[in-house]
């Protein structure tokens, strides 16, 4: 028997017939699939990554993609969606200290506070390589609780 299109189990058992082909079913992911499929397009993973591409930068809506791919926008997020689960969460440095911007401070510091923006900010520094440096400044949390710097 093929091994499963989706997972690659070899977990398969006979599921019938569809428009003449014998019908497969994965016991593992439950995925039903017919030896030979001649509905998948090559051209797929292609769409997929230029689709992810192009979201990531910002520059296009999935209803966009959608049009210039010749698919349903539902189906363009389902694509840029199981990109996102390949990626792992970001791991927050146990060395974040708080750090105060003098020229943000006067800005910052005159707003109100119902928008909790006249806050402390935490600072995450990073090196993304020799020259070019980062800085994300976040919001704490509701529940953040200050670390005294004694």
């Amino acid at each position: 028997m093929p091994p499963c299109k989706k997972c690659q189990s070899d977990s398969v058992v006979k599921n019938g017939f569809v428009r003449k082909h014998q019908r497969y079913r994965c016991n593992s992911c439950g995925f039903n699939f017919i030896e030979g499929d001649s509905r998948i397009n090559p051209t797929l993973p292609a769409k997929k990554a230029l689709a992810v591409i192009l979201y990531s930068l910002g520059k296009a809506s999935f209803n966009l993609l959608g049009r210039i791919f010749g698919v349903a926008p539902s189906l363009t997020y389902r694509w840029i969606s199981q990109e996102a689960e390949k990626i792992p969460e970001p791991e927050v440095a146990t060395t974040i200290q708080e750090m105060e911007f003098d020229e943000m401070w006067h800005f910052i510091g005159s707003k109100k506070t119902n928008a909790g923006s006249s806050k402390r900010w935490i600072v995450l520094q990073g090196e993304l390589w020799p020259g070019c440096s980062a800085i994300v400044a976040l919001q704490p949390s509701s529940g953040y609780t200050p670390k005294s710097s004694t």
